[in-house]
């Protein structure tokens, strides 16, 4: 379980610093499958002063943590946590997270996902994995390591819910506001940080099986071929308001 914990206590620590730039990436099937990606970069960061977050561990990182082996190879730790603490980590069990850390290229990227069968079922992708992070990443440890991270709180606190939904031809990313009050506390919590995250952007990149009909957003840029869309926000407006990406999406036949 240490060299698992290792990396989502890494992932956990750095993401939401200075400079950089999120993404979530969708891949939607014709029968309603797909895949969907939150990518994290921190490249920027680690040219700007990676020595400090890579000290005392110089080794160059390449490595897929794929959470269903983590949790069949640790049955048995796993079984002796709490029974909250064991249905977190169930939470794990469809995740797969690729890491690269070099520090001789200023190289940082998280790719965090997961395949789905229905999106309809979809939840909110980091959501779920901080949750289940929260059994074996105590808030402390971000604290301990002299830093503060949104990602650090657990899902149950979270203020915030991504449903998705496709039907009838019309796919639709919504944002419900759960708890005005803990948003907020969210937003001023990064109030020290603002400066900083000034240049970070939260992206979405989603890629449909036909061409798009309509869009919600007017702010969206689509592929060539009509069968893709990007949307882009700056990362502070985004925690402000997270339904600056909600969309709302029609098909053609």
């Amino acid at each position: 379980m240490k060299k698992a914990y290792l990396y989502i206590q890494t992932f956990l620590v750095i993401t939401l610093l200075i400079g950089c730039q999120f993404s979530e990436e969708l891949n939607l099937n014709e029968d309603g499958t797909g895949k969907i990606t939150f990518n994290f970069d921190g490249s920027e960061l680690m040219q700007m002063g990676g020595d400090k977050i890579t000290e005392g561990r110089e080794e160059i990182i390449d490595t897929l943590v794929v959470f269903k082996e983590f949790l069949e190879e640790n049955k048995d730790s796993i079984l002796s946590l709490p029974i909250e603490q064991q249905e977190k980590l169930k939470k794990l069990e469809n995740f797969e997270m690729h890491m690269v850390m070099n520090p001789e290229t200023k190289e940082m990227k998280f790719d965090l996902y997961q395949d789905f069968q229905n999106v309809n079922e979809l939840s909110d992708l980091l959501n779920n994995f901080k949750t289940a992070s929260g059994a074996v990443h105590p808030k402390k440890d971000a604290s301990a390591a002299g830093m503060v991270s949104p990602l650090s709180d657990t899902a149950d606190e979270e203020p915030t819910k991504v449903v998705y939904s496709f039907k009838n031809n019309k796919f639709s990313r919504i944002t419900e506001i759960l708890d005005e009050e803990k948003l907020k506390q969210n937003v001023d919590s990064m109030a020290s940080m603002e400066m900083f995250l000034a240049s970070s952007k939260y992206k979405l990149k989603y890629n449909f099986p036909r061409k798009i009909k309509k869009i919600s957003s007017d702010k969206a840029m689509f592929s060539l071929d009509g069968k893709s869309f990007t949307l882009e926000v700056g990362f502070m407006q985004f925690m402000n308001n997270p339904k600056l990406l909600d969309v709302e999406v029609e098909l053609e036949e």
